[in-house]
């Protein structure tokens, strides 16, 4: 949920004066979509993390939580279609999930190759595009500018590495108590006992 405010923050320096708070498009269509998206996350996590369950690679759709709130809105789908307000809220999570997959380390490395040069013009976008709206009170020769333009980047990047994780190995028991040993430090109370 805390990402989902920064990128709020994000979207509200970009818009300027145009930007509005509401109820239901800031706590439901954003607030809510990130806390859906980081709790399907953080059990893919835990789902990894204990061997895996079944069809838990499912959770690399959590992002798109992002893109089906925000269409609950009213007028929503007509805004989308006739003016093409809202289409970030489709590329932003899509691009999370082809960052993801990239960074993940696993499938074919020619894919990987193809959605990490994606998720990484998306993330040159999302720069060039805090000038090229903003104006030049968000020049990124300015700190306002620099600073809106590391924290829009940033917030696509950290979604990117945790859409990764319903894409990466499947940690074993046999994993996780070999990390346990290798970590365990001998004591030499234990010897005298």
């Amino acid at each position: 949920m805390v990402w989902a405010a920064a990128f709020r923050a994000y979207m509200s320096e970009i818009a300027g004066g145009g930007s509005r708070f509401e109820w239901y498009g800031t706590f439901v269509a954003i607030l809510l979509a990130g806390a859906i998206t980081g709790a399907l996350l953080g059990l893919a996590e835990y789902s990894r993390r204990t061997g895996g369950r079944r069809h838990w690679r499912w959770l690399a759709l959590a992002p798109l939580a992002f893109a089906i709130l925000p269409l609950t809105m009213p007028d929503a789908i007509l805004a989308l279609f006739t003016m093409g307000l809202g289409g970030g809220a489709v590329a932003v999570p899509l691009t999370g999930m082809a960052g993801g997959f990239a960074a993940s380390g696993r499938g074919p490395i020619w894919a990987r190759l193809v959605c990490g040069v994606l998720a990484l013009a998306v993330v040159a976008g999302i720069v060039a595009t805090v000038p090229a709206v903003g104006g030049i009170r968000l020049g990124l020769d300015q700190p306002r500018g620099a600073w809106v333009a590391i924290l829009g980047a940033g917030c696509v990047v950290v979604l990117c590495l945790a859409c990764s994780i319903p894409f990466r190995r499947v940690e074993s028991a046999s994993d996780a108590s070999t990390e346990r040993d290798a970590v365990e430090v001998p004591s030499p109370m234990r010897d005298e006992i």
